[in-house]
């Protein structure tokens, strides 16, 4: 719920006004048997319900689905965020890293490494993480660090 409310928050801060957050999973449909899509759905009740706020929750959604209106519509899924992810939100640690390194190194992405909901700015990049990396980490931050001196009450 704090990953979620945070990266939302942080999305605000880099101009989307009502971010579009994807909750990943291997599949679309909620299956006991699996437990990133229990997740996903009691996150998007919670959200439903105002316990997170500010951006437009669905999931449990797989990768395709999330990021291909075309592949969304081949599988009848109905939803304001399918296909239009502005966030992808994982099931854990593990599936996060994997899916960064895949879009530095196959897709080209450019990445920051920060730390949300800590009292003061961190930066946290990879050893392997290119100059330009390190640089958009800290502009980042910065655009964060700025935001909570001169706009919000209430920390990113």
């Amino acid at each position: 719920m704090h990953i979620a409310q945070n990266v939302i928050d942080l999305v605000h801060v880099l101009g989307v006004a009502e971010p579009k957050v994807a909750i990943l999973s291997a599949v679309e449909t909620i299956n006991s048997k699996i437990p990133s899509t229990l997740d996903a759905a009691a996150l998007c009740k919670m959200a439903d319900r105002g316990q997170i706020t500010g951006g437009i929750l669905d999931g449990p959604l797989a990768f395709d689905n999330a990021i291909s209106e075309a592949a969304a519509k081949t599988k009848k899924i109905k939803s304001p965020v399918a296909g239009k992810a502005d966030v992808l939100l994982v099931p854990d640690l593990e599936a996060g890293n994997m899916l960064a390194k895949q879009l530095q190194y196959l897709a080209g992405a450019d990445a920051a490494g920060i730390v949300l909901g800590a009292r003061v700015p961190i930066v946290l990049t990879s050893r392997a993480d290119t100059v330009r990396t390190r640089l958009a980490s800290i502009a980042v931050m910065k655009l964060i660090a700025h935001y909570r001196r001169t706009v919000a009450k209430n920390p990113v």
